[in-house]
């Protein structure tokens, strides 16, 4: 009966590459990769997040002729006369407090977004790691899922938060596996 050949050479390779891959921390993989799929949530959630727009119509009368309108035309021009700004939801994604998305100015950048996210507390329950990415703003489930209005209607839920969820979900194992994979060629120098 033949077993066939092989080099001691390069079983002692191999036993050396399984103990460098043992002593790996695979705790720290799985807070990095959760860290990063967290980043990747903000990427998707933040431009899906609606801004709210504080604009009304208003008539207005032309004053002069200009390139859109005659002297004396009557026309309808959108206003905000209420001084409010749009954005804060959005903000919300990387802000600590509702008073911090509210006080800032223009949206989350990517890079912000990532930096937010590696900032994330990482808990581990049992064999899942959980990292928790929350919107301060006390309005966010009501315009992610719907509301009542105050004259008794229902007004509908944007799903932006469910939607990106999904997305991630089916990048999710790819975006595992080449990091995993990663890590398999540090371990195995390939």
């Amino acid at each position: 009966m033949k077993w066939g050949r092989c080099e001691y050479r390069q079983l002692i390779k191999l036993r050396d590459n399984l103990a460098k891959l043992q002593s790996a921390d695979l705790d720290k993989f799985c807070r990095d990769t959760s860290k990063e799929l967290a980043a990747r949530l903000l990427s998707l959630v933040i431009p899906a997040t609606p801004v709210g727009n504080y604009k009304t119509e208003v008539k207005v009368t032309a004053k002069r002729d200009s390139k859109h309108h005659k002297k004396g035309d009557v026309y309808t021009k959108r206003v905000n006369r209420s001084g409010k700004m749009g954005g804060t939801l959005r903000r919300g994604w990387t802000a600590r407090t509702e008073g911090e998305a509210a006080g800032g100015q223009g949206h989350p950048t990517a890079d912000q977004a990532k930096a937010y996210a590696e900032v994330l507390p990482i808990s581990k329950q049992g064999t899942t790691y959980v990292v928790e990415v929350i919107n301060p703003v006390h309005y966010a489930s009501y315009v992610e899922f719907g509301h009542r209005t105050p004259g008794g209607g229902w007004k509908e839920g944007k799903y932006f938060l469910t939607i990106s969820e999904q997305q991630l979900r089916g990048q999710a194992p790819a975006i595992i596996e080449d990091k995993l994979k990663k890590l398999l060629r540090g371990a195995f120098n390939v």
